[in-house]
């Protein structure tokens, strides 16, 4: 049973691209299902957030090809258009990369501790969709445990910069005082959460969040001194916002270039900032063509975050070692599922003959034999039925000088192990 880690990144595929395949929370479940049906599909986890989409995926041979032709054919895309930007990798490659992406060494912030987080949300949407079977069950159970592990042994997430805390370190280089700005969160996930809290840190002049629930942003804006409202109400304060930061699960742009003309003019051609980090997008890419709007997608916080990166490499180091030790261990367990154990064919055979020689020696009592008789011809016949395979097949090993196979039933059967000398 193959196990098979297919998607894209922030690395093979630009984010017009990873829009048109990321899963949002609603359709995860349906589409894990759907996947799990597809001939030869026997497990199935996806993890799709603003950086990457991945289908993790256990299959019967002869079905390597069938995730990748389900996850096109599943977003309606013409065939081979995903060809040159989707990586593979196959069972122990795929385990590292599991436990590498889960640690946050395969994120564009290295070492980012959010990702762990979206591991166990997806792990938890495979489990209600019921598409996890033992084997990729433990795989994540084992994957948490190695995440864990990294942190605690190693640097990896010491002074991480998050990608929040990167929008907010643009929006203070736009406005070198934070603290005159107005700005405007939407969203209220953990990304956006983040971003609160160094905006609060910053102390900016006023905060604005904006969701779909209004009771959650009335929750998120309660705990940072801001004001609340729902994205009905995103026209009529648009135009109040110095700076924009949006991260939601929105399938569709949330801000449209109308919209954002609209509030410019209201602000006198005022410049505002602009920092979509959702996938698919937030804000409509055309907005960025506008006179006295400085918009950033999630892939140009890359070089910001890149600079900071250098110094936990060797912490990465540190980190790749324990994975590719915990990989081996993971899949010796795996491989172990595979192998037949002997142990249960014997004790099923000795079964087989105790059953088959008891009801003789039963049979010997009805017809009146003693009990001494039946029980001496259990004996005999139990001992004899057990060992004549094993005997017949040392005296052929000792007539052919295999000393390989006589030294095992030694060490098989504890013939070679040294009685305790006697006390004189």
């Amino acid at each position: 049973m193959p196990l098979i880690a297919l998607g894209l990144n922030h690395l093979t595929a630009p984010v017009q691209l990873r829009e048109q395949v990321a899963f949002d929370e609603a359709n995860a479940g349906p589409a894990l299902q759907e996947l799990s049906r597809e001939p030869g599909v026997e497990e199935a986890m996806i993890l799709s957030t603003c950086n990457r989409t991945e289908l993790y995926v256990s299959v019967a041979a002869g079905a390597e090809g069938v995730p990748e032709a389900w996850l096109g054919r599943h977003h309606q895309l013409t065939p081979g258009k995903l060809d040159e930007f989707l990586y593979r990798h196959d069972e122990d490659a795929a385990v590292r990369h599991m436990f590498r992406v889960a640690t946050g060494l395969d994120s564009m912030v290295l070492g980012e501790p959010q990702i762990l987080g979206q591991v166990k949300d997806a792990y938890q949407v495979a489990r209600d969709a019921q598409t996890l079977r033992a084997p990729m069950d433990r795989l994540l159970q084992h994957t948490f445990a190695v995440a864990k592990r990294v942190r605690t042994d190693t640097r990896i997430g010491a002074h991480t910069v998050s990608v929040a805390f990167t929008a907010v370190r643009l929006a203070e280089q736009a406005f070198t005082d934070l603290k005159q700005a107005c700005v405007l969160l939407i969203g209220a996930g953990d990304t956006i959460e983040l971003a609160a809290r160094h905006l609060a840190d910053k102390q900016v002049r006023r905060l604005i969040v904006a969701n779909r629930t209004l009771e959650n942003a009335q929750e998120l804006a309660s705990r940072h001194g801001g004001y609340a409202i729902g994205l009905h109400d995103l026209p009529q304060h648009l135009a109040e916002a110095d700076i924009v930061i949006s991260s939601t699960a929105a399938r569709t742009p949330i801000v449209t270039r109308p919209m954002v003309e609209k509030a410019i003019g209201v602000r006198r051609r005022k410049p505002m900032f602009m920092v979509d980090i959702a996938v698919p997008r937030d804000i409509e890419p055309a907005v960025g063509e506008l006179e006295d709007v400085f918009l950033y997608g999630i892939d140009d916080l890359r070089q910001v975050i890149d600079d900071n990166r250098r110094s936990r490499e060797a912490a990465a180091r540190e980190a790749d070692a324990i994975i590719d030790l915990q990989v081996e261990r993971y899949m010796a367990w795996r491989r172990a599922l595979t192998l037949r154990n002997p142990a249960v064919d014997m004790r099923q055979h000795a079964e087989a003959h105790r059953d088959e020689v008891l009801e003789k020696a039963r049979a010997m009592l009805a017809r009146g034999k003693s009990a001494d008789e039946a029980l001496a011809f259990l004996a005999n016949t139990l001992t004899n039925k057990l060992l004549h395979h094993p005997s017949a097949r040392l005296r052929e090993a000792a007539l052919a000088g295999d000393m390989e196979l006589l030294h095992a039933a030694g060490r098989l059967y504890g013939l070679d192990e040294k009685e305790p000398d006697g006390e004189a």
